[in-house]
């Protein structure tokens, strides 16, 4: 069984679609081992809750307020992470960018989801700066993609899935983002599936 942390930040919506997944029997082999927020009124907390899965609410300002670090706050909950015998990472609308305190305890696997293509659009706002783009006749698509999290690059990192997202003439911002969040929740969903299938082979063929 796999054993995976969510790292929220907000709505939670895409947390939902995992463990949506794990409910409904297409991830088979992950147990939710814990959501962790950064932001107390999170709704992404409220869905874990209501699901049973351990929450954690691990803020940066009382570091910053401590004079304390960015790698502090990564290594200790990086700790945290690491006691609930988590195997695998998911950013889900997680904001905040890891420095290598946090990645180096879990090696190749932290991944991340950006609504955007690879290269294009990183950071915060992903979806509202591509609809500006598309309106000054720049792009007529965007995307979404998760990728693995190697280094503290944002938004950065070998891609596990990607997809085109066109932007049609009569989109609104919020027709664009919402047709952006249900491909996210597939793809997110895919691309654990993926690697965990892909870590499957790779042990398997190890031991031959």
């Amino acid at each position: 069984m796999n054993r995976i942390a969510v790292l929220v930040s907000g709505f939670g919506s895409n947390l939902q679609a995992i463990i949506d997944a794990v409910e409904g029997g297409r991830l088979p082999d992950v147990e939710l081992a814990l959501v962790v927020s950064n932001r107390r009124d999170a709704y992404g907390i409220k869905r874990a809750v209501r699901h049973g899965i351990p929450v954690i609410y691990f803020p940066l300002a009382p570091y910053t307020r401590s004079g304390g670090t960015r790698e502090e706050y990564d290594a200790d909950l990086a700790g945290i992470v690491e006691s609930f015998d988590v195997t695998w990472v998911v950013m889900a609308g997680w904001m905040h960018v890891w420095s290598d305190a946090f990645l180096s305890r879990f090696p190749s696997r932290v991944i991340n989801l950006h609504p955007a293509l690879p290269g294009e659009f990183p950071g915060t706002d992903a979806i509202q700066r591509a609809y500006r783009a598309f309106q000054r006749g720049e792009i007529d698509r965007t995307g979404v993609m998760v990728h693995q999290v190697p280094d503290e690059a944002v938004d950065a990192g070998p891609v596990v899935v990607k997809e085109v997202v066109p932007i049609r003439s009569d989109d609104s911002l919020e027709e664009l983002e919402e047709r952006i969040h249900r491909i996210e929740h597939r793809l997110l969903v895919g691309a654990i599936h993926q690697l965990l299938c892909e870590e499957r082979e790779s042990a398997a063929g190890s031991s031959l």
